[in-house]
């Protein structure tokens, strides 16, 4: 249980010179989850009861918030970054992904979880490969924007999660540190997408003078992955930590960054 309970390292930018424009983000979204299922114990938030798995609930609950970013990116990629136009197809492979990436987490078979998303991480690494070819990215102001929307979104739902923890009447102790780590799988699993973004879209953001407010975005998003030793509700006066409010802060720090990030990009 003890090694079960390490979190996979910080995502790393697959850079690869000559490569077509969109291959670290395709790869990122689907090493992110590769990371989760490679690790000591695999995918845990399906495992049958009584298994060391079973009866953690940390670091499933920081796969689900991994797994929630993955989807949305995936969804992203199929109807805006991978289509020039509204009106052109879907692209299989990242349809293929999407559906994948959106099966039940917490389902042991038929299909197991771990092969339901092993297909959609094959998926985006065969349109990876045919990048340049019959599959493109497009790296433009406009798509890059419907991300950064969804992750906004996502921010402001978690944040509100971690807000609700603070009250001791919404959210009960057994369930702070199930927040907690739902929320810093957001955050880690954002890290690695706008590390990723950097790379890809890094000359709209040259254009739009916004490579500084990118970095300090992933500065906020990783300054999220702090490990406490245990979960505390504390008040703001109290002997204990308030982790819940600590993480909130470092989180809403990269929303109202990503904000500021969407409002640069729409600017004519």
């Amino acid at each position: 249980m003890v090694w079960m309970s390490f979190k996979p390292p910080y995502p790393q930018v697959l850079k690869e010179p000559g490569k077509p424009q969109g291959y670290a983000t395709v790869h990122m979204i689907a090493g992110l989850m590769s990371a989760q299922m490679d690790s000591f114990g695999g995918w845990l938030p399906n495992d049958l009861t009584l298994t060391p798995g079973a009866v953690q609930d940390n670091l499933p609950n920081f796969q689900l918030g991994v797994l929630q970013v993955v989807r949305h990116s995936a969804r992203v990629l199929r109807d805006n970054l991978s289509r020039q136009r509204t009106s052109d197809a879907v692209h299989r492979e990242t349809d293929q992904a999407h559906t994948a990436y959106n099966n039940d987490p917490f389902k042991w078979a038929f299909p197991s979880a771990e092969n339901a998303f092993k297909r959609g991480n094959s998926a985006l690494r065969r349109f990876a490969g045919e990048l340049g070819g019959s599959a493109n990215v497009y790296p433009r102001a406009d798509n890059l924007i419907e991300l950064l929307k969804i992750f906004i979104s996502e921010l402001g739902t978690v944040s509100t999660r971690l807000l609700e923890a603070q009250d001791s009447g919404k959210v009960s102790w057994f369930e702070i540190d199930d927040n907690f780590y739902f929320a810093q799988g957001v955050g880690f699993a954002m890290y690695g997408m706008m590390l990723a973004v950097r790379e890809d879209f890094k000359g709209v953001l040259t254009d739009k003078n916004a490579l500084k407010i990118t970095d300090l975005i992933v500065n906020s998003l990783k300054s999220s992955q702090f490990e406490p030793w245990l979960i505390t509700n504390g008040a703001k006066n109290g002997f204990l930590a308030n982790h819940s409010n600590n993480l909130k802060v470092f989180l809403d720090d990269a929303r109202q960054k990503l904000k500021s990030l969407e409002s640069i990009l729409d600017q004519g």
